[in-house]
């Protein structure tokens, strides 16, 4: 058989893309990357949360991930409660006959097998085990490639996303926490590897101008998130996302009776309500907010300011490919380690108990040396790119094993 017999082989990508999460879908266009220059005889598609902006942005065919449009709105009538339930079982079938069309199947980084954030066991935790679970059966490879994970109190939650790490045929994470948590879970990571983010792999914007420590003081980027706890802190949300805004609200109306501009960052759609009540509090033509639709609007922005403060961890990851100094709001095992690594381990502070004086100390701090740790985040960032290399090298060689791509066969139906 030539090759002009065969098939290209089909990769599915699964997740909540094109929903509003700037990292999801900067994770995808990581890995879309790779696989254009590395497999370019790929044909691609996905399961998403939002089909039509993944098809619009990325050019590829997608399927909406859930049957029931409603399924991350609160059921509380009868209707609703026997959609969703249905939906259910309509996902198994759909599903599986998803994963059946593909060769090989990949969820690109995001923290899919953690619950740091509020999660119900029955929304995307259930969807991907499905997935899993129908890779396994059918005999297609589904990979997760350099995910986030955490140890996870709800039971429900924890089995799915056990069974779900079990059932994949690759595994691998954007940090050593993450290995050590599905580790303590009782998932054998014997052989799953560690690497940056996939997001170290995005394009890195110019800088307009270097950086010149004598200038007078620049603005400030301020990442923010509508953040009210993890899934273990549903009981105290509300008081946690109190304390995070006024601590956040002091901290940026210091900086504005200090004469400095300050620009609001989100990461996703949900953080725009954050936005509003800080500028409504400040009050002042200093305070803007900017419009963002990728990773790459944040870099962008990011690359005009002096300093970064941040919560979500993919902000902080755009303020290191810029070579920003960050200082970051950690709400997570993975924002501590992150910024470990990258040297900045000493400008790290507690999202759930924002303290004013003590951030504007961290800030102040963190400016004072930027010159230094200018240098330090450049040539680590630089460094976590190059390990990525590594990754999508592993990946070639766990998924695509044919010596010529090209010519992969397509599997019998």
């Amino acid at each position: 058989m030539t090759a002009a017999d065969r098939a290209p082989v089909r990769v599915g990508v699964f997740g909540l893309l094109g929903s509003g999460n700037l990292g999801n879908d900067g994770s995808l266009e990581a890995l879309l990357g790779y696989l254009r220059a590395a497999h370019p005889e790929v044909v691609v598609d996905a399961l998403c949360g939002g089909p039509e902006a993944v098809t619009a942005r990325f050019g590829i065919r997608a399927t909406r991930l859930h049957w029931y449009r409603g399924e991350y709105r609160t059921a509380s009538r009868t209707g609703a409660i026997a959609a969703k339930g249905l939906g259910k079982l309509v996902d198994v079938v759909r599903t599986a006959a998803w994963v059946r069309r593909h060769d090989v199947v990949i969820v690109p980084g995001m923290g899919v097998l953690e619950a740091t954030l509020p999660l119900r066991p029955w929304g995307f935790p259930y969807a991907l085990f499905l997935l899993c679970a129908s890779g396994r059966m059918l005999r297609v490879p589904v990979a997760l490639v350099g995910v986030g994970a955490a140890a996870i109190g709800n039971r429900p939650t924890r089995a799915l996303v056990r069974w779900s790490a079990r059932l994949a045929s690759y595994r691998s994470y954007r940090d050593a926490p993450s290995r050590d948590a599905m580790r303590a879970m009782g998932v054998d990571t014997a052989r799953d590897e560690v690497h940056p983010d996939l997001a170290f792999a995005l394009p890195t914007p110019r800088a307009s101008a270097p950086f010149d420590p004598s200038a007078p003081p620049g603005p400030v980027c301020v990442g923010v998130m509508d953040f009210h706890g993890g899934n273990d802190d549903r009981a105290r949300g509300e008081e946690i996302y109190r304390r995070y805004l006024d601590g956040t609200i002091r901290f940026v109306r210091t900086l504005v009776e200090e004469g400095r501009s300050v620009r609001l960052l989100t990461g996703d759609g949900c953080d725009a309500p954050v936005v509003a009540a800080i500028r409504d509090a400040v009050d002042s033509p200093l305070v803007t907010a900017a419009e963002l639709s990728s990773l790459a609007d944040l870099m962008n922005e990011m690359a005009l300011a002096d300093t970064v403060v941040a919560v979500r961890y993919h902000n902080l990851i755009c303020a290191l490919k810029t070579g920003t100094p960050v200082l970051a709001l950690c709400y997570a095992a993975k924002s501590d380690a992150l910024m470990a690594e990258m040297g900045l381990g000493a400008y790290c502070h507690p999202a759930r108990a924002v303290d004013a004086d003590r951030l504007l100390e961290q800030f102040r701090a963190l400016e004072k040396h930027a010159v230094e740790l200018r240098a330090t985040v450049a040539e680590r960032t630089l460094a976590a790119g190059r390990r990525l290399d590594q990754q999508f090298t592993s990946l070639t060689a766990a998924l695509f094993p044919a010596r010529d791509h090209a010519q992969t066969v397509r599997k019998e139906s």
